[in-house]
């Protein structure tokens, strides 16, 4: 990364060069994700549905991870637009240690409570057994997942966007090919069923992290993990968690809401809806990946600039992320209002699931467009490690606004008003999103 790369190279070509990269490798994990789930689905409906109350526990290992590399990456663009090299590295070292015990905690903590918390949402002991089954094993990489992040963030941090697009596409091709292989046993693998998902996703993040030592020794970047940097640094790990702790509640908000929608879901209306919103929520990540990878490139760039005083083009790049995201969206409310009955059909050859999920993609994605406003504020605030302030805008997502609107529907609308909930949580959300963008940036001189 140089002054000129970061500085001087016109603003659109230089967002697209850093976010095309990620947007792709996004797509390659999304259709992991979808392929993952068809699979899954295959083996019984019990097991999509054991997928779907596992995902929230699963989800917030994930949104640890992402989140806390979020803060090594904010940390590193600064220092390396303000010119300090010591620091950077200083934030890379420290970031990947304390990533690698997350990891350990993780692990421990996820096999630990999930008996308890599958059982807080179903009876059905054949799906217990299989959430079990499939966590327990999916669990154990959380090490893995801590530090394929942590390697993921520290090179988008120095603009090595294609490095990371191939270390996500390795693992995610990984997953794709061995999940048949081993959750049906083709050929000489062992017919593992829904533990084959699940160790199948394990080694796709091994392959991963494997990838990026071997780029890591083999090519330099401008950021070294140091021997001498690991003595620790208050100051720098409280920076690191500053910007980190925010960035993991942003993500792991997501994780709440559906385990409240679950509970929900579960009290007044049968399985099928359960099944529904675990759908659904595979369905959007398809969509709102590619918007993450936009963001992913935003952050550097927004860090780097910040850093270096040039706000006149932390404007610019906002701007056109903006406008990136909005044409992603506005294509997935289109795919999703068209085609809504297709989709759903992917998952199940349940007739009531079927038209149930047809009716929620429909309502749900009338917030699809308008959402693009707090998911690019959110990712400039963290670029400008301004964690705090994405805080606010995931805690009106996410929990404020959707979880009493949600509760109160249901009571009105039944089902058809937890779906209505989602697009009128948007609308309100972009407003309050802009609010606080505006005075943050204010305050930054920006």
């Amino acid at each position: 990364m140089n002054d000129t790369f970061m500085k001087e190279k016109p603003v659109f070509p230089l967002l697209t060069s850093m976010a095309l990269p990620m947007v792709a490798s996004m797509l390659v994990s999304a259709l992991y994700n979808i392929v993952d789930s068809l699979y899954v689905a295959r083996i019984s409906e019990e097991a999509m549905t054991a997928l779907s109350l596992v995902y929230p526990v699963q989800n917030f290992i994930n949104a640890v991870a992402i989140g806390f590399s979020i803060g090594i990456s904010a940390l590193i663009s600064l220092h390396l637009g303000a010119g300090n090299q010591e620091k950077a590295d200083t934030a890379a070292t420290h970031g990947m240690v304390l990533s690698l015990l997350h990891g350990i905690i993780a692990s421990v903590a996820g096999i630990a409570v999930i008996p308890r918390f599958l059982r807080s949402f179903t009876t059905d002991e054949t799906v217990i057994a299989l959430g079990l089954t499939y966590a327990r094993i999916a669990f154990l990489f959380s090490v893995i997942i801590m530090a394929a992040m942590a390697f993921e963030k520290i090179f988008q941090a120095v603009g090595c966007m294609k490095i990371t697009m191939a270390g996500l596409s390795l693992g995610s091709v990984c997953n794709i090919i061995l999940d048949p292989l081993l959750i049906f046993g083709i050929g000489p693998f062992p017919e593992m069923g829904i533990a084959g998902a699940a160790l199948a996703t394990g080694i796709g993040q091994m392959m991963q992290v494997v990838f990026y030592l071997i780029v890591y020794f083999v090519r330099p970047i401008p950021v070294h993990l140091r021997r001498s940097c690991l003595h620790f640094n208050p100051r720098m790990g409280l920076q690191l968690y500053s910007i980190g702790v925010p960035a993991v509640l942003n993500l792991a908000l997501p994780s709440v809401l559906i385990t409240f929608l679950n509970s929900l879901l579960a009290f007044f209306y049968s399985q099928s809806y359960i099944v529904v919103l675990g759908i659904y929520y595979k369905l959007q990540t398809f969509l709102y990946l590619p918007a993450n990878g936009i963001v992913q490139g935003l952050r550097p760039i927004i860090g780097y600039n910040y850093g270096a005083g040039e706000y006149g083009r932390v404007k610019k790049v906002y701007r056109t992320a903006m406008a990136m995201c909005a044409a992603i969206m506005a294509a997935g409310t289109l795919l999703c209002l068209v085609l809504s009955e297709q989709l759903i059909g992917l998952f199940s050859t349940n007739s009531e699931t079927i038209a149930i999920g047809t009716t929620a993609l429909r309502i749900i994605c009338t917030g699809f467009l308008v959402s693009t406003i707090s998911v690019v504020v959110s990712g400039s605030l963290e670029g400008l490690g301004k964690g705090i302030e994405s805080l606010v805008i995931s805690l009106c997502r996410y929990i404020v606004v959707i979880m009493p609107l949600a509760w109160l529907f249901c009571h009105f609308a039944g089902a058809d008003g937890i779906w209505h909930a989602f697009w009128l949580t948007e609308f309100l959300t972009a407003a309050i999103s802009l609010v606080v963008y505006h005075k943050s940036v204010k305050l930054n001189r920006i």
